[in-house]
């Protein structure tokens, strides 16, 4: 009999676990959701441009090939310098012209739009009073598990500081910051190179330079600064940390972008991306 009876309750408790499991299971779906319907919104609000057809770089011109001999030319016949092509960064053009009215009628937290070209990221950048809000509320302000991606509290919302920290979930379904996850392969850095955020002063375009994981407690979150020899210690620290090799080293005279998320194992540490700021709005 008592076999019988704890049976049933094994069955009745695995049954309950199942229950549980599928209900968070569809919870989570939800969530996702949610929030890739938020975020689609915001799309449509600030008019996206479409990327796909951009070139990834600019192509290299064909070298001109060296004449057999080469003969002077009389003073005359020689032909005026020409001027090399300015480049025109595709993204930053495609960009420029943004409006985050919509979003900031929405709500005022939103500085601007962050993306990184050929990834998922792609998202509205806000930035709340603290920097537990946004961990678990949306762009919109709705409760959400997916969050948003947003800038440390203590930053300035100008992005003038020496290091400028974004943060942003490293989401399951390969939303949010879930990208920042492939910066551990050489190839996916030379395929991705560049970060871009536009706020209503312009574009900001930012080169990688590093991808490590860091402690919560590193460097890699310091914010003062109490000169150059502290600066240039925080860029040692970061160069040095990089598990990719990128030939780019940052000067204490530059500034740099800090996009962190979980690492999927844990709270000790985080998934750091870093980039250095190569142009700004005039």
């Amino acid at each position: 009999m008592k076999g019988k009876t704890l049976r049933r309750l094994l069955v009745v408790l695995l049954a309950l676990v199942f229950l549980g499991s599928a209900g968070m299971l569809v919870y989570t779906q939800f969530q996702y959701r949610e929030g890739d319907s938020a975020y689609a919104e915001a799309e449509e609000l600030v008019e996206l441009p479409d990327l796909t057809e951009l070139q990834k770089e600019p192509e290299a011109e064909p070298a001109p090939e060296e004449p057999a001999e080469a003969q002077p030319e009389e003073p005359d016949q020689q032909e005026e310098p020409q001027q090399e092509p300015v480049y025109v960064d595709p993204y930053a053009d495609a960009l420029r012209n943004m409006d985050f009215a919509a979003l900031q009628e929405v709500n005022s937290d939103v500085l601007g739009w962050i993306l990184i070209p050929y990834t998922r990221i792609s998202y509205p950048l806000v930035q709340g009073s603290d920097n537990a809000y946004y961990l678990n509320h949306t762009w919109k302000k709705t409760s959400s598990s997916v969050g948003s991606i947003f800038l440390e509290c203590q930053n300035s919302s100008s992005l003038g500081d020496f290091n400028t920290i974004v943060y942003g979930h490293r989401m399951r379904n390969g939303s949010m910051f879930a990208s920042l996850k492939y910066y551990d392969q050489q190839s996916y850095w030379v395929e991705h190179p560049r970060v871009y955020i536009m706020n209503k002063a312009g574009m900001y375009t930012y080169e990688i330079f590093s991808a490590y994981e860091a402690g919560v407690t590193e460097d890699t979150y310091r914010l003062g600064f109490g000169g150059d020899t502290q600066k240039q210690a925080f860029l040692d620290f970061c160069v040095e940390k990089s598990v990719i090799s990128t030939g780019i080293v940052p000067t204490v005279e530059d500034r740099i972008l800090t996009l962190s998320t979980c690492t999927g194992r844990g709270h000790e540490t985080r998934w750091v991306v870093q980039a250095v700021l190569v142009e700004e709005p005039d």
